[in-house]
């Protein structure tokens, strides 16, 4: 029997992200016109191995494809569907990630990886000004509801994963900290 070549990647600070994670601790703050909406959720996120690219001859990147899919406690309704990409580049040591979500809004951040013991933290951020780290949104959003910066730390220890994300929005006349946050369980 031969070994799987998706397997045989080094994942480096991503091996501990592979697997299906739920959660049912989290909680979206996002804005209102007249102030801010609080929405408990539960979700879950499949992380599969997804091999290794090299870019230009000399960029070697290992890839880990995820899903989330998130729901109201409230109702069981799904309010956020994402995917992506995390990706390792091991010469350069940082960590990126890349995703897309159904409202016309694609990220690409970057960031590093620290890793302790059992457990790995993964911090990466982009900014709409930024040369290196980007958002790109479609001319509505930009002109209603305008992503201006993204920060996203995800912390995994074994089968516990922890993560803060923060959207900094331009919208209804000021900025607004968009954040969610949630724990999970790798549930297989």
């Amino acid at each position: 029997m031969t070994e799987d070549p998706v397997m045989a990647v080094d994942y480096g600070p991503l091996r501990g992200l592979i697997g299906v994670w739920k959660g049912d601790k989290g909680m979206d703050v996002s804005p209102e016109p007249d102030g801010r909406e609080e929405n408990p959720y539960f979700e879950t996120i499949t992380f599969v191995a997804a091999g290794d690219v090299t870019n230009a001859e000399s960029q070697n990147l290992a890839i880990v494809r995820y899903h989330q899919v998130v729901c109201r406690q409230s109702n069981g309704e799904v309010f956020h569907d994402e995917i992506g990409y995390w990706l390792w580049d091991s010469r350069a040591d940082f960590v990126m990630h890349s995703l897309a979500i159904p409202r016309a809004v694609c990220v690409l951040a970057g960031g590093k990886a620290v890793r302790d013991g059992d457990s790995t933290k993964l911090e990466v951020a982009a900014a709409a000004d930024s040369a290196d780290w980007g958002i790109v949104q479609s001319p509505f959003m930009r002109d209603n509801a305008r992503t201006v910066e993204f920060r996203h730390s995800i912390e995994v220890s074994r089968d516990r994963l922890s993560y803060r994300e923060t959207t900094v929005l331009d919208i209804y006349g000021k900025t607004f900290d968009h954040t969610d946050e949630n724990e999970l369980t790798r549930s297989s």
